[in-house]
């Protein structure tokens, strides 16, 4: 059963959803600007160093904590919202979480979001940000944890198989969260977990598909990374909240890559929501954060 904290969020997301499905379509700019991982928008830490960067075109930031300020670590982190949403301002505050707890700087991508750009403008963004990071930042593909969340996890999990294919160096690890990995929406919880998802529908992963695919095929592996060959990528930490229509993203991605010998873990968070980590005070994300943090420990 959920904490109370985290059925407060659960309960506001539903209270939300129904608002929405009987309001006229918000403009997107003020969508843009009230998005946040479930819903909870909050300033970036005071002591959180922000650096502002250009990686190879990508606008892209360097969030350093104090934990993190001399470590050579790194976090690449690829933030969600549908390809149309997301942000500094909306991830910032987990991002920089995740890396004052893993010890890491981050570095912080802001790829282009449809509609102004299709697919594959979100990939291309993420590639030329890597490969920044790789050769003028100079740093060691193996001191980098890779990580993303939701359409982010997509992105993370294509650039991993884009530098396999390549035979670049890997990352030493990777981290998806809630990951959005099918964009024809074939998963068996898109209908076993339909009434419980408060964020997700199976009608809302298909239409932001269509407007990131712009008439690209739903199963080219760079937009479907399900569909990929998971053979010989570094180790994933897979959280997904038991409560997805995404559910099913996870579990598929889990067996394929255990079937292909990938050193693979799947935490499911029985009965939470998408991208649940969000809910920095409640107990369930510190549980998350320390699966993570043991995660990263290990490279």
């Amino acid at each position: 059963m959920p904490s109370p904290e985290m059925q407060t969020i659960i309960d506001f997301l539903k209270r939300r959803r129904v608002i929405r499905a009987s309001s006229p379509p918000r403009p997107l700019a003020v969508s843009r600007d009230s998005f946040a991982p479930v819903g909870q928008l909050r300033p970036l830490s005071d002591d959180i160093a922000v650096d502002i960067l250009d990686a190879d075109g990508v606008p892209a930031y360097w969030l350093t904590a104090p934990e993190a300020a001399t470590s050579s670590n790194v976090l690449f982190y690829l933030h969600g919202g549908g390809y149309y949403l997301g942000s500094l301002r909306s991830h910032g505050p987990l991002v920089a979480h995740i890396g004052r707890a893993t010890g890491r700087r981050v570095l912080f991508p802001e790829y282009r979001l449809t509609p102004e750009h299709s697919f594959p403008a979100a990939f291309d963004d993420t590639l030329a940000a890597w490969r920044w990071l790789v050769t003028l930042g100079c740093i060691d593909p193996g001191k980098v944890l890779l990580a993303g969340d939701s359409v982010g996890a997509a992105l993370a999990l294509a650039l991993l198989h884009t530098l396999r294919d390549a035979g670049e160096p890997l990352p030493a690890a990777t981290l998806l969260i809630s990951p959005l990995l099918d964009l024809t929406a074939s998963g068996a919880s898109m209908t076993t977990r339909a009434e419980q998802d408060p964020v997700f529908t199976r009608e809302a992963v298909i239409s932001l598909g269509a407007t990131y695919l712009n008439g690209a095929d739903a199963r080219s592996p760079t937009a479907s990374p399900l569909f990929a060959s998971q053979a010989g990528l570094s180790p994933l930490l897979i959280q997904v909240g038991g409560a997805e229509v995404l559910l099913s993203d996870s579990e598929r991605l889990a067996e394929a890559a255990a079937n292909v010998g990938v050193d693979v873990t799947l935490h499911v968070a029985e009965g939470l929501p998408h991208v649940y980590h969000g809910a920095l005070e409640a107990p369930e994300t510190a549980e998350a954060i320390k699966q993570i943090v043991e995660f990263a420990r290990r490279f």
